[in-house]
């Protein structure tokens, strides 16, 4: 199958999206669109255009990593939406496209006269996919959010990094990720309603929405409980042993899910009886004698490497890990083996390894990786396919520095 058969054969190879978000949340949500086979049309302002194209170092052909990491199969288009010639571009655009998707502060787009209602008009099959900090209706809609604030706030720092010691952060913008899958998934969902109704509408994303619905059963644990969550380092509210090992020349992760995996566990460390004492027979006696038990494995697992232990726990069907940084994540024959590691031509970078996209389809490929494109790269042709601006009317625009 060649390229341009497989971007078509893509499951969303007949959607258009029109992209209007910057930053991390609105972007991963686009860039997997994309990857589906989404046409995405970036709007950025001229000059300047997404801010973390500037968020570095590192670079690579002038491009920063942070912007390379989100944008990869899309089309820039260089707009000044504080024009109103500008905005009149994008209500032009609006009729030819299915979704649009914008995380400005809560207020601008409605005046800038682009909110849903008056889009709506233009194409009432649109989906209108709004992401910001706090949700477009709720007390705090116009106040400023970002990923680190909105991790504090949504109850994910109070539970993350060790038993003693302050709250720790996760180590990627991981509630921006999660608001954009949720961003994604929904936009999906809404596609297939208009599918069967002709019906566009409006989605509200909210970052802390989004993080609140992560916390998953450590935020039931308190609701059934009532008691307040607590930091435990690597281990696990739940379950016991599930957590990091020092072993003698690193760390291991492990993870005894069962009863049955303990035993094993057990076998291989050579703790013979250990799985038979009442304190430590049952996952429920294990969480409640944590203390008490750890410690044993610790010891044990003191005496090999982290290699060593990772194939002795392999053979005896026991989940485990040396803790991989990330030069050895991709050269992970299992990352390699299921292309999370690709590589584009890119315009001023030349040959650049990129991530994989996620999804591996049985009947619909996803589409062939493109590089994220330059600041303005497809401007013209954009203009001119889908609004059909001849050469001097876009000159034009340029002239007035409308467009870039």
């Amino acid at each position: 199958m060649t390229a341009t058969t497989m971007q078509s054969h893509a499951p969303l190879s007949d959607i258009r999206v029109l992209d209007l978000s910057r930053i991390l949340a609105g972007p991963f949500c686009t860039q997997f669109l994309a990857d589906l086979g989404a046409e995405v049309i970036k709007v950025e302002r001229p000059g300047c255009g997404d801010d973390t194209r500037t968020w570095g170092p590192p670079f690579a052909g002038g491009e920063s990593a942070y912007f390379l990491s989100c944008n990869r199969n899309k089309k820039s288009i260089a707009i000044d939406l504080a024009r109103e010639e500008g905005r009149d571009l994008v209500r032009r655009l609006v009729p030819r496209c299915d979704i649009l998707v914008e995380n400005f502060k809560v207020g601008t787009m409605q005046r800038w006269g682009l909110d849903y209602e008056r889009l709506r008009e233009l194409n009432p099959g649109l989906i209108y996919c709004s992401i910001s900090a706090y949700g477009q209706d709720s007390p705090d809609a116009t106040e400023p959010g970002y990923d680190f604030i909105i991790q504090a706030r949504g109850g994910i720092m109070s539970i993350t990094g060790p038993e003693a010691g302050p709250p720790y952060k996760v180590g990627v913008a991981i509630t921006d990720i999660t608001a954009g899958l949720y961003a994604a998934g929904s936009i999906l969902a809404a596609l297939h309603h208009r599918s069967r109704t002709g019906e566009g509408q409006a989605i509200d994303i909210s970052l802390l929405d989004a993080q609140v619905s992560w916390l998953a059963n450590v935020g039931m644990n308190y609701l059934v409980s009532g008691r307040i969550p607590q930091r435990y380092g690597n281990a696990h509210p739940n379950i016991v042993p599930y957590e990091v090992f020092p072993t003698a020349d690193g760390y291991l992760a492990v993870a005894a899910a069962n009863d049955a995996q303990f035993r094993r566990l057990c076998a291989v460390l050579h703790l013979d009886g250990l799985a038979d004492r009442p304190e430590f027979a049952t996952n429920a006696a294990r969480v409640q004698n944590r203390d008490r038990l750890i410690p044993l494995l610790q010891k044990a697992f003191s005496q090999k490497t982290s290699r060593e232990w990772h194939r002795l726990l392999k053979e005896a069907n026991i989940a485990s890990s040396p803790i991989q940084n990330v030069k050895e994540v991709f050269e992970d024959p299992v990352v390699l083996a299921r292309g999370m590691k690709t590589q584009v031509e890119h315009p001023t970078a030349g040959a650049l390894d990129m991530i994989g996209a996620v999804p591996k389809f049985s009947r619909t490929p996803t589409a062939v990786p493109e590089p994220p494109p330059l600041l303005g790269q497809h401007t013209d042709e954009v203009l001119q396919r889908l609004l059909q601006l001849d050469a001097p009317a876009i000159q034009e625009l340029r002239k007035q520095k409308i467009v870039e």
